[in-house]
């Protein structure tokens, strides 16, 4: 039983460990961009600019899944 807390507690861990690089990664991109890419995608509905981000995000969920996997 305790073994399987240690494997619980570490998922939740690296789960949020996971979505802070995501964020921090996001933070960095939406500075070099020139424009909000926010306001961009929600106020002038930008349907390219959210298709480039959504994929964005898929990747770098990709590589951080991989990186936190081994």
């Amino acid at each position: 039983m305790e073994h399987l807390l240690w494997q619980i507690t570490g998922s939740i861990l690296f789960s949020f460990l996971g979505l802070a690089v995501l964020l921090v990664a996001y933070y960095i991109v939406e500075k070099l961009t020139p424009e909000n890419t926010w306001k961009e995608i929600v106020e002038n509905k930008n349907v390219a600019l959210a298709i480039v981000f959504g994929a964005f995000i898929i990747g770098i969920a990709i590589i951080i899944s991989g990186a936190i996997h081994g």
